[in-house]
């Protein structure tokens, strides 16, 4: 069943399924997608578009055929999933192909590929690589679309916690969140929320209960992260909050911690000093690495990535502190997240003088991830 888009010259869309994927059907996905990709273009070049409606694209195919008039995306079986066609007398013959996914409709001109040939194998907001996906209803069950999908929004580098941990947790809050129309900006709102609360109980010395509502920050922070990305919802102030707390409130919970046990009646005064310094010094690291080499710092090699995943963040050090109270030396937790301040912000500065002296050898430095991606 041929079903033409309500857009003026806008895409077609062609076996329209009713199936709901992380809350919309394929076309809303699809038209969502389309959307992003055409706000972020400037310019609306979707004419000539055709979608089968009864799959799930990654949204990096659907930016790449709208760049890519004359390209036809097709299966592992080769059969037409997609395309955009570069001439207005193509696009019958192009969406008879789709429709009846038969490749031997194709007319003559198109150039044929599968996902990993029209778009980039490396996803440069999610620091990961991987094949972007085409997922066909019908042939996975509906669950296992949405648990891949989620998989696939998870970012490759990023700490032990969220690496490892909350995953599988997180992947049914966000399928309820998703169910239930709850936005990626609520998630936010709790979180900040559960900051806040944090606070002031590690200012009051109540580290147990600042632990919980801590946790529960981070946790709520990956959520809302990948419901955003698996809904393909998002805002600028929604951003901007999301981003913006996770920026500044490390800071206040050390400062918090640090009030809670006494100041420097209980421990000694460089210590706080250095975690304040260590947390805004590492962020400058990262910007000088962007600044001077066009690539984060955490991506240039496998051992930067590695790291990455231990080096002194939130979480890592939540980690620590968590181990603290659990021995009953919150004090020492405190000393120990200040030594590891130092170690890692140590490891980044061996590793900038590395990469400077790389350069200057002559090495273009590039991620390990973008290698045969």
């Amino acid at each position: 069943m041929i079903i033409q888009s309500d857009r003026r010259q806008g895409p077609i869309f062609v076996n329209e399924s009713a199936a709901i994927v992380w809350g919309l059907t394929p076309r809303q996905r699809l038209e969502r997608a389309l959307a992003r990709a055409i706000a972020a273009a400037d310019k609306d070049e979707s004419a000539g578009l055709v979608f089968r409606a009864d799959a799930i694209f990654d949204e990096a195919l659907v930016r790449a055929l709208l760049q890519q008039p004359g390209k036809v995306l097709v299966n592992a079986a080769g059969q037409p999933m997609a395309g955009h066609a570069d001439d207005p007398t193509l696009l019958p013959g192009l969406q008879a192909a789709i429709d009846a996914g038969d490749p031997r409709l194709l007319p003559p001109g198109l150039t044929v590929l599968d996902a990993a040939g029209l778009a980039s194998n490396y996803n440069k907001a999610l620091r990961r690589k991987g094949a972007p996906y085409l997922y066909e209803l019908g042939k996975l069950a509906t669950p296992e679309i949405e648990r891949r999908m989620y998989m696939e929004s998870y970012k490759g580098v990023t700490d032990v916690v969220t690496k490892h941990v909350w995953p599988v947790p997180a992947l049914y809050v966000t399928r309820f969140c998703a169910r239930f129309g709850i936005s990626p900006n609520m998630v936010t709102l709790l979180s900040f929320i559960c900051v806040l609360l944090a606070t002031w109980w590690f200012a009051i010395g109540a580290f147990g209960a600042g632990l919980v509502a801590a946790w529960a920050m981070c946790f709520l922070d990956t959520v809302d992260g990948k419901l955003a990305r698996v809904t393909l919802t998002s805002s600028k102030w929604g951003n901007v909050f999301d981003h913006g707390t996770d920026l500044v409130h490390p800071p206040f919970w050390y400062w918090a911690w640090y009030v809670g046990l006494g100041g420097a009646a209980a421990v000694a005064p460089w210590t706080f000093w250095v975690i304040i310094a260590g947390y805004i010094l590492g962020r400058g690291q990262e910007g000088l690495f962007i600044w001077q080499f066009g690539i984060e710092m955490h991506i240039w090699r496998p051992l930067d990535s590695a790291f990455r995943q231990i080096t002194a963040r939130r979480n890592p050090n939540l980690l620590i502190l968590s181990a603290a109270v659990i021995l009953g030396a919150p004090g020492t937790g405190f000393e120990v997240v200040a030594w590891w301040t130092i170690i890692s912000f140590a490891f980044h500065c061996a590793r900038i003088a590395q990469a400077f002296v790389a350069r200057a050898r002559g090495v273009r430095l590039q991620s390990w991830l973008t290698e045969a991606a």
